[in-house]
């Protein structure tokens, strides 16, 4: 039977257990997901979630220094050079960055310099091919570059919306880089993105959290972010669903 991956993003170390009991293959960690599509977590949290995932090899680190564009100066690309250094000396299996050029390509000189950091560890390219001028020109960027693959919603702010482009990236991959819509993902979309040839689905599996204790304007809205098991359950069911069916 062929493989599919089920990522799941998620935030810190309770997340990563829900997300792995629920059926995940890998996690994708970062912070700030909805206030700001998701940033560097700390070191602490990057320990804290690849002890839950029993090691880091299925752990992949967001490292985004700052909300905003990915067209990045000196200072924040070696920024982002020793913060993937950290991450991957603690153990994780992978990073996940992007970095675009004003003229709408990839930045090749910041993906070089931060895939010489991984050092090994698998390089995913992010959401930042969903704002390139031309998706496809940038997947062949990618497999220059040796990335190991590519998230994309096919710049659509609902991956099934982007399906025409993230089909014809996954057409122009052949094979060569694995191809993971994610963005907006629901449970019911699952199937037609095995269908079209995807190597992996990203899903946030997110739900507010009951917490009611107070905040306050140091301390932003009221609540929190955690992980749903119920969707990463019905998520792992339609996917193995979809590849009994397709052997």
């Amino acid at each position: 039977m062929r493989s599919v991956a089920l990522e799941i993003a998620v935030q810190d170390a309770a997340g990563a257990r829900i997300a792995f009991a629920a059926g995940a293959d890998r996690v994708e960690l970062c912070q700030a997901l909805s206030a700001t599509g998701g940033l560097t977590p700390s070191p602490g949290t990057v320990d804290a979630v690849s002890e839950a995932a029993g090691g880091g090899a299925r752990v992949a680190v967001l490292v985004r220094p700052r909300p905003g564009g990915f067209v990045y100066d000196s200072e924040e690309v070696a920024l982002v050079t020793s913060d993937i250094r950290e991450v991957v000396r603690r153990g994780a299996g992978g990073v996940v960055v992007g970095a675009m050029a004003l003229d709408g390509g990839v930045d090749m000189d910041a993906m070089r310099r931060w895939t010489d950091a991984a050092d090994g560890a698998e390089v995913a390219f992010h959401r930042a091919i969903d704002v390139a001028a031309d998706p496809v020109r940038v997947m062949d960027q990618l497999v220059e570059l040796g990335a190991h693959r590519v998230l994309t919603s096919g710049g659509a702010v609902r991956s099934l919306d982007g399906f025409a482009v993230i089909a014809s990236l996954i057409e122009r991959s052949a094979g060569r880089v694995q191809v993971m819509p994610g963005g907006g993902v629901r449970v019911e979309d699952i199937a037609r993105f095995v269908a079209a040839g995807a190597d992996a689905v990203h899903l946030s599996a997110r739900a507010a959290s009951a917490d009611v204790s107070p905040s306050g304007p140091g301390g932003g809205a009221a609540g929190f972010d955690v992980t749903d098991r119920a969707v990463v359950e019905a998520a792992r069911a339609a996917l193995d669903g979809a590849l009994a069916g397709a052997a």
